[in-house]
């Protein structure tokens, strides 16, 4: 079994074809993925991968990420093969879907201990997501609006409003509870709009309420704004401890049913409070 997934909440997309920015996007984010697939031209792919072999020896294994191209495809055969000279083992894939849970045990025997994050981004990856999260080489799932769209042959994935068309809105939640029901974590889509940061927020603050451990973002001044949305106000820490201790001092014992400052408080509820304690502990 591998070690569970705890990077997180900011994750960092770095283009592969520029390590000039590797240790940049490693100090300001809390991991970074190096972007092998759609941040990169066909062109310079090979540079890219020439890059991140260089860089691996200075790059935090425990916090460094490869998204490399999807399964099938020339691309990611040379990206596997590259990352077997180094120390990095947590690789994205890019489009996952069936033809990952068959290509596994390859990738496991090319890279020993190897931890993968399956990017279910298509349709075929949504529903394979429950196959995905039950593997033990996965440790993690994330979905993708962008590409999920155009394999349906859509032409956005917002309205104009900006929130997501329900097909979006459905694939998030099936990733999440994919995931969840796997006991793996979940990863949220990023956000494209960079300017755009009372809506990037938004989505984090409901991504954090909704059970996803990270958010992924593509430029840096969107990390600061998702690790304030993912961790909790000192009010919300302060009501969670306070409503743990009044079950503590249950008469009736600490599962039994009771009323705390007006509300029922049952089990799910004091799972609510112990998981608002989780994201406040220190990473």
């Amino acid at each position: 079994m591998r070690e569970p997934f705890q990077l997180g909440p900011a994750l960092l997309f770095c283009p592969a074809d520029r390590p000039d920015r590797f240790a940049k996007a490693a100090d300001r984010a809390d991991a970074v993925i190096l972007d092998l697939e759609d941040a990169v031209a066909p062109a310079a792919k090979d540079a890219a991968r020439r890059s991140v072999v260089e860089a691996s020896a200075t790059l935090d294994p425990e916090r460094t990420v490869v998204r490399v191209n999807a399964v099938g495809t020339r691309e990611h055969a040379l990206d596997v093969a590259a990352l077997a000279d180094t120390r990095l083992r947590t690789v994205m894939v890019a489009k996952a879907g069936p033809e990952l849970v068959a290509s596994l045990p390859a990738l496991a025997s090319t890279l020993p201990g190897v931890r993968v994050v399956a990017l279910c981004e298509t349709a075929a990856g949504v529903l394979a997501a429950p196959e995905l999260a039950r593997r033990d080489e996965v440790v993690a799932l994330m979905w993708g609006a962008e590409d999920l769209v155009a394999s349906l042959g859509g032409t956005s994935s917002r309205r104009a409003n900006g929130s997501y068309r329900d097909v979006a809105r459905h694939a998030r939640a099936t990733v999440l509870l994919a995931a969840g029901a796997a006991g793996k974590a979940a990863i949220d889509a990023v956000h494209v709009d960079i300017a755009d940061l009372d809506g990037l927020r938004a989505e984090a603050e409901d991504a954090a309420a909704s059970g996803f451990a990270a958010t992924a973002c593509i430029h840096p001044s969107h990390v600061p704004v998702i690790r304030v949305a993912h961790a909790p106000t000192p009010d919300q820490v302060a009501a969670a401890q306070a409503l743990l201790d009044a079950a503590a001092a249950n008469p009736a014992g600490p599962d039994a049913v009771f009323t705390h400052e007006g509300r029922m408080v049952d089990g799910p509820v004091l799972r609510h409070a112990e998981a608002v304690l989780r994201r406040a502990a220190p990473r």
